[in-house]
């Protein structure tokens, strides 16, 4: 049987989440990257999103973001890799300690917005990346852009790489995600998006919007939560993909601390 994780971004304070859309959401993803408090969330908002995501049996990851509060982590920023290594570390610390307090392990560690963009592309910022989640545990797992520098770093240090597509994004004939700087980058009507998804995991290709086939690898789908209809999308991307019968399960269940 096909099996898939959906993921999703959540703990993202600062008016881009309510508690009651995280826990809404929650009853359909299977993983949460939890925001550590430099794009977004805080100490509170952190405890708050991983006590909901224990209560639906949601595994848990850090979601590290660029030090951008104003910027939501989204605009591109001149790090080293040393930078890259020290931020990432430091956030998965700030979110270790909750789940130690719950006697959770970690699942993974998915940047968000720009650091994820950058290292997808960028390979000494990729390695760096990799290396810092490899340093803190190599049993966690790293998600990336699928076929990207993210994964190819994951996966030479050792680390479990997941393969992450998105439903609400449109793709290149080069497999690259669409900038979103482009009218078309964004796909908006929902049986499109789920067409798109399906065809992901089913097929192992996404068609461009050059409207070719680009062989593309599917162990996670992105479902971003700050959008219009985002927990009705889950629900019915849930619910179709286990009409296909793709088994939808995170990687590994929550559990005690070794």
């Amino acid at each position: 049987m096909l099996k898939v994780d959906m993921n999703c971004d959540l703990g993202e304070s600062f008016g881009r989440y309510r508690l009651g859309e995280q826990e809404a959401i929650l009853q359909y993803v299977t993983s949460a990257n939890i925001a550590c408090g430099f794009h977004a969330g805080d100490p509170s908002v952190m405890r708050e999103t991983v006590e909901l995501a224990l209560k639906y049996d949601v595994a848990i990851g850090a979601h590290p973001g660029l030090p951008d509060l104003n910027g939501f982590g989204r605009r591109e920023m001149a790090i080293s890799a040393q930078e890259a290594y020290d931020l990432v570390v430091y956030q998965i610390g700030a979110l270790q300690g909750f789940l130690t307090t719950k006697g959770v392990v970690m699942q993974h560690v998915k940047p968000h917005g720009a650091l994820y963009n950058m290292a997808a592309k960028n390979r000494e910022l990729a390695q760096a990346i990799a290396q810092a989640v490899y340093d803190v545990s190599p049993k966690l797992r790293l998600y990336g852009l699928a076929a990207s520098e993210s994964t190819a770093a994951a996966e030479r240090i050792g680390l479990k790489a997941v393969h992450e597509v998105f439903a609400d994004r449109t793709y290149q004939a080069n497999g690259a995600l669409t900038s979103r700087r482009e009218k078309n980058a964004l796909i908006t009507e929902e049986a499109q998006a789920i067409a798109q998804i399906i065809e992901m995991v089913k097929e192992g290709t996404v068609t461009s919007v050059q409207q070719t086939k680009v062989p593309i690898r599917a162990d996670s789908i992105c479902i971003h939560g700050d959008g219009a209809h985002a927990v009705a999308f889950a629900k019915v991307a849930r619910t179709q993909l286990e009409a296909q019968g793709i088994r939808i399960q995170a990687f590994e269940k929550k559990g005690a601390s070794e």
